[in-house]
């Protein structure tokens, strides 16, 4: 009697109704919420390197300093205070020692003549996916490339223009260049890589942007007076 008591009062009560209830619903709303979470950092992580991919572009297509001539000529010390803007701007995902950033210069000189002329780099990360693709076999156009040469004489050619797919490869106008970028991330996952397309450890994150050279810039050389600048060539692994 005492047990059939018992039991009928416990299954009449409900004071811990709610309380099961949320025990049972708790992991699927967590797995949802990390999962959500994890999808809209991604997306920001995205969106955050496409811009510096975009705003470097656009600044290295700018920067120079103007003669009397009219004509800007592109110094080593504007390089490196464009990849600087790019390195301060990428600084809350750790973008130089995470990933690789590459400027290079497409000019057409010559009317139906595209040339790599230069290229110049920052980042810690190196190898395929990160290494410019367009860049002579490891680094070695980097040392001295475009300091006092011109793009025909000294440039890679690229007669198709530069562009990863061959439907949305760029040119350069005759007579004027074209600054490349491409930026490579390594995307960590906050929770768990199961959530990340492709469930990689490290997802790889890359953009590419490009804007034509905005004034008449001396495209013979990038110029390097007194007091001499540091070269970012791509042969360097640096994060900053």
């Amino acid at each position: 009697m005492r047990i059939a008591r018992a039991t009928r009062r416990l299954a009449a009560e409900t004071s811990g109704l709610a309380l099961l209830e949320f025990a049972l619903t708790l992991p699927l709303v967590l797995g949802v919420g990390a999962w959500g979470t994890e999808m809209a950092w991604l997306a920001i992580t995205n969106l955050r390197v496409s811009q510096v991919a975009l705003n470097l572009a656009d600044t290295a297509s700018r920067v120079g300093l103007m003669s009397n001539s009219g004509i800007t000529q592109l110094r080593e010390a504007d390089i490196n205070d464009v990849l600087t803007s790019a390195r301060l701007q990428g600084a809350p995902l750790d973008l130089t020692n995470r990933g690789r950033i590459t400027i290079s210069s497409l000019e057409q000189q010559t009317a139906g003549s595209q040339y790599l002329h230069w290229q110049r780099c920052l980042g810690k990360r190196s190898g395929t996916g990160y290494d410019s693709s367009y860049d002579r076999t490891n680094g070695t156009m980097d040392r001295g490339d475009g300091i006092g040469t011109s793009a025909a004489s000294a440039g890679v050619s690229m007669p198709n223009g530069m562009g990863d797919s061959s439907g949305t490869k760029v040119n350069a106008p005759v007579g004027s260049g074209v600054m490349y970028i491409e930026v490579s991330y390594d995307y960590r996952p906050v929770f768990s890589s199961a959530w990340v397309p492709g469930g990689a450890a490290v997802t790889r994150i890359r953009y590419t942007a490009s804007y034509i050279v905005r004034d008449r810039r001396d495209f013979s050389q990038i110029y390097n007076p007194s007091p001499a600048a540091t070269q970012s060539f791509c042969d360097l692994y640096t994060a900053s």
